[in-house]
């Protein structure tokens, strides 16, 4: 009879151990979302608030947050056009943790003191043009954000925004379908792109469309791993097959760099 109760309290452990497991496992692979800001600006002056206010007011306060892994990002084309650009990739583990993201901010006195000038800004001296905010959600097989391996210094670097869009929501689920199962994801994992996400867009001016992002040491490097890509056996195998024609009807593409105070 002990040896039977014995029996029974260790299987009941192992049932407890692996339910943990699991539930461990699940947490570990579970879907990020992420929200990415574009500013737009115009002058000088509107690029130095708005460095300002994202080094000293709002990245340190996403970390008291526990919120890791902030980017921020300036493009490679803002010398050369009029309506210039910063993006702000916030990576969060579920909505409601975005959705009190506002309030959450505005209760932090040392955010609100930090961001001042950014936030008492007048009509006459705004720190930017307008702002989009688009929220997207990890691909079930990229489930989480990943950190580049990259040795250049950040300045040098290539950070390549894609954003995809398709005719139809059957299309868009199609290319998702294809980064995934159909294996364009492992593709690029092998060319080392040194993939940072890969996302369906929930909310945005340019649905039905995914997102991604790949970096790179320089333009250069940039450049050779493309041409591998378009040039590799298995990528013309998988663009080729009847089932994956025509899901994409518009790309847009931009060339990115890390500032001196992004997170990667």
């Amino acid at each position: 009879m002990k040896r039977r109760i014995q029996l029974t309290a260790f299987v009941c452990f192992l049932l407890f151990a692996g339910c943990l497991l699991l539930s461990w496992s699940a947490e570990k692979k579970s879907r990020e979302f992420y929200q990415l800001t574009v500013y737009h600006f115009k002058t000088p002056e509107q690029e130095k608030t708005l460095d300002s206010y994202f080094e000293n007011g709002l990245l340190p306060a996403l970390h008291r947050m526990g919120v890791k892994n902030v980017g921020v990002f300036k493009s490679w084309s803002n010398d050369t056009i009029a309506d210039k650009v910063m993006y702000i990739f916030t990576p969060m583990k579920s909505l409601d943790e975005l959705a009190l993201l506002p309030l959450r901010l505005q209760n932090d006195q040392s955010y609100t003191a930090a961001a001042k000038d950014y936030i008492e800004a007048g009509a006459k001296t705004p720190p930017y043009t307008r702002i989009e905010r688009i929220v997207l959600r990890a691909f079930p097989l990229a489930p989480q954000m990943q950190l580049p391996k990259l040795a250049s210094p950040k300045k040098q670097r290539v950070y390549e925004l894609r954003s995809y869009e398709s005719a139809t929501e059957r299309l868009y689920q199609n290319k998702v379908q294809m980064f995934n199962e159909g294996g364009e994801i492992e593709i690029f994992k092998r060319l080392n792109f040194n993939p940072i996400f890969y996302s369906e867009v929930l909310a945005g001016s340019k649905m039905p469309n995914l997102m991604y992002m790949t970096s790179f040491e320089n333009r250069a490097e940039r450049d050779s791993h493309w041409k591998s890509f378009n040039n590799d056996s298995e990528w013309k195998k998988v663009s080729s097959m009847p089932g994956y024609q025509n899901n994409v009807s518009h790309a847009d593409i931009s060339f990115l760099y890390p500032t001196d105070y992004s997170d990667f």
